[in-house]
């Protein structure tokens, strides 16, 4: 996003360990805001290793760490950064074991506090509980599809929407759908289906494609784009994504971006 042109801050806990300068380093290089960041005094730097094989295949291995640790109150506590925001990115559902339980009265604090809120999934997507009462107060909700199907038990998307709204979802739902693009809704019974942008470049390695997606629509929706729009923005960021070994490296800036998603 920040890449993208937007003004980006970052708020988690980092371990008081070597992981630490490192991630801080890495954000203030992209003109990230840094100064949200907290550090957790015993648990670790949450921390990933992806492994790609030859055909494309990747396994995780993942320390949640400090992060976990967060729930309701570290948010209350920072009311006045969020005040300051016009939305938060949360990641992720399923992932986030002790702020869940919470998770609906933080987005609705949030709200009220002006910041509208998205979210989005990973893992195994989790199930429907608590979603059904976080849904209520978020803003904008994409999973995959197989996280989606995980959730509702269905295997239809425009179903799968219609579930989600169905629980309350307000603004923008969808669901990702990997090779064959994106359907997203933005009004009860409207469904608008994006397909795939055309990468600009070989394809090798869609580690970060569905956040770097995320990145994308939510630009697209602060700069009040169409939803269609918006939704083509993040699949050109997502393609760009996949044409570089890692998860952010292959972002670029929004002119170049936007060129390759075919709104300018």
């Amino acid at each position: 996003m920040a890449r993208l042109g937007v003004k980006v801050g970052v708020f988690t806990y980092l371990g008081d360990d070597d992981w630490a300068p490192v991630v801080r380093s890495l954000y203030k290089k992209e003109g990230i805001d840094t100064s949200p960041l907290l550090t957790h005094p015993t648990e670790a730097t949450s921390t990933t290793v992806v492994a790609i094989d030859p055909s494309g295949e990747r396994s995780f291995w993942h320390c949640v760490g400090a992060p976990l640790t967060m729930n309701a109150r570290t948010f209350y506590d920072h009311m006045d950064f969020f005040a300051n925001c016009r939305m938060l990115l949360l990641g992720y559902y399923s992932l986030m074991t002790n702020l869940e339980p919470d998770l609906a009265q933080v987005f609705a604090k949030l709200r009220a506090a002006g910041c509208r809120t998205a979210l989005d999934a990973a893992g195994d997507g989790g199930s429907m509980q608590p979603l059904d009462q976080i849904l209520l107060q978020t803003d904008v909700y994409v999973p995959s599809r197989a996280e989606a199907e995980l959730q509702t038990g269905l295997d239809d998307p425009q179903k799968m929407i219609d579930a989600f709204r169905d629980c309350g979802a307000p603004g923008v739902v969808g669901v990702k759908l990997g090779g064959d693009g994106v359907m997203l809704s933005d009004a009860p019974g409207k469904y608008v289906e994006i397909g795939i942008c055309a990468p600009p470049g070989e394809l090798v390695d869609t580690t970060g494609a569905g956040d770097s997606f995320f990145a994308g629509l939510v630009t697209g929706l602060l700069k009040g784009m169409p939803l269609e729009n918006a939704g083509k923005l993040g699949n050109a960021a997502a393609a760009c994504c996949c044409t570089t070994v890692g998860g952010s490296t292959g972002g670029r800036g929004y002119e170049q971006t936007a060129g390759i998603a075919g709104l300018v």
